[in-house]
């Protein structure tokens, strides 16, 4: 049974207004993944970036059909030259980055927010272990398209996993524990907000 999502709480239409909704949601999401790609902190092994946590929590806040309509929006975004991609404009703009070493994980990040957004309309994301577990799940599926592409750019005779995963894992587990301490709370404020009403 499909449950409300964050959005669908915060924001429930009628009369046809979901429309205005989903544009005006679709729209911020993208202008958080751009924010989350440019902003880099210093970390170890490898600079930490929040977008991979913005890809799943915008999936698990919208659901599974504007989760994914956002993601496919923002790589519109990049496909058209606008410089929205971690390293760009210096790493090449369009098409052109989408098809280079990243682009494996920029299409997990649509099965991803799809994912993470249909588990959200089951009801998961209410509690911290349903947060965590959606997030690892979110997480493997953006590596599994991501190191596929990486094997097939490079070779299978490279360090694959070296390059492409264990760098980030460190990094993952911090978003992990971030978002599971973060995403049951939003629930319990729209609670005691809906509560005070």
């Amino acid at each position: 049974m499909t449950q409300h999502t964050i959005a669908t709480t915060i924001w429930p239409t009628v009369d046809g207004t979901h429309v205005l909704r989903n544009v005006t949601l679709a729209f911020v999401g993208s202008l958080l993944l751009v924010a989350s790609a440019k902003i880099s902190i210093p970390f170890v092994p490898v600079p930490l970036t929040l977008q991979t946590l913005v890809v799943l929590l915008l999936g698990m806040a919208y659901g599974w059909k504007l989760g994914a309509a956002t993601v496919l929006l923002y790589l519109a975004e990049g496909a058209a030259g606008l410089p929205v991609f971690t390293g760009t404009p210096e790493r090449g703009l369009g098409v052109a980055y989408m098809l280079g070493s990243t682009g494996g994980y920029l299409a997990g990040f649509v099965l991803a927010a799809a994912i993470c957004g249909h588990l959200a309309e089951r009801g998961w994301g209410k509690t911290h272990a349903s947060t965590a577990i959606a997030m690892l799940i979110g997480s493997m599926v953006i590596y599994i398209p991501g190191l596929a592409w990486l094997g097939f750019l490079f070779g299978w005779d490279k360090p694959i996993l070296a390059w492409g995963l264990t760098p980030f894992l460190l990094g993952d587990l911090i978003k992990l524990l971030l978002a599971v301490g973060l995403f049951p709370l939003f629930w319990k404020l729209i609670g005691g907000i809906h509560r005070l009403k």
